[in-house]
């Protein structure tokens, strides 16, 4: 989620940065929403004052003596308005929280506004683009009919966006696994990290993957959590959780997820 101090002081100019992306930010409903639960959180503290206050009162009027019947049903009573004020500042905050957390990341100042690929910008470019007089075929099409990969069986055993590698694919598989950690580190200095497959909704929320993409997640019946989609999730959780806040780490961790 981002910052909520960005999107209450810088709201309109965040608007404006997102609507690159495409995303139309409603400034009318969240602005509303922070107005409702700064006044209500401001009540909340008032009143929470207001009782300590009164609270200390009971005791001193005890000490002299005093009927303190009146005193305790006002504290009652103040007790009942917080109930109230708490539930409402609750429900405001919860439909708050729910917005923020579907705001995608902001673009990079420099990101060109567009609608589709036309519109990209090239930066660099590397190499010549090779020329084929042949019609050029993917992955896929290359492994068609062979014995290397087969999508077919892998779909009946588990479901679709899922594959079966035999063989020299198998091997070249593995190998590039192998070679991206190593490079990355025996000579970019990252440490290589096991995390679990199975990752809890705090640990997807923090890294944007709840609630925007709950579609697209394998979810596991128990309430634990659901299956890690990217391998970044456990490894946020791992330098988040050992080595401070987020804005403090500054650490590379390497893991591939199968």
């Amino acid at each position: 989620m981002l910052d909520p101090k960005l999107i209450r002081n810088e709201i309109v100019d965040l608007a404006a940065r997102l609507k690159i992306k495409g995303y139309e930010l409603d400034v009318t409903l969240i602005s509303r929403l922070e107005k409702e639960r700064k006044s209500l959180q401001t009540q909340t503290e008032s009143l929470q004052s207001e009782r300590n206050t009164q609270s200390k009162s009971i005791g001193q009027a005890k000490a002299k003596g005093e009927d303190v019947a009146p005193l305790l049903a006002g504290v009652a009573q103040l007790g009942v308005k917080l109930g109230e004020l708490k539930s409402s500042l609750d429900l405001v905050q919860s439909e708050l929280r729910s917005l923020l957390l579907m705001i995608p990341n902001i673009p990079d100042g420099d990101i060109p506004e567009g609608n589709s690929e036309d519109d990209n910008v090239q930066i660099r470019a590397w190499g010549d683009v090779p020329e084929y007089h042949f019609p050029v075929k993917d992955h896929v099409d290359l492994a068609a009919g062979g014995t290397r990969l087969d999508l077919e069986v892998a779909g009946k055993i588990t479901g679709s966006r899922f594959l079966i590698l035999r063989g020299e694919l198998a091997t070249m598989h593995r190998a590039l696994i192998q070679f991206m950690l190593d490079v990355h580190i025996k000579e970019h200095g990252y440490e290589e990290v096991y995390v679990p497959f199975i990752v809890n909704r705090e640990s997807l929320i923090s890294t944007g993957q709840l609630p925007k993409f709950e579609e697209d997640l394998f979810r596991l019946d128990d309430p634990v959590g659901d299956i890690d989609p990217t391998a970044c999730d456990g490894r946020s959780a791992v330098a988040t959780g050992d080595r401070g806040a987020p804005e403090d780490v500054e650490v590379g961790l390497g893991e591939f997820l199968y």
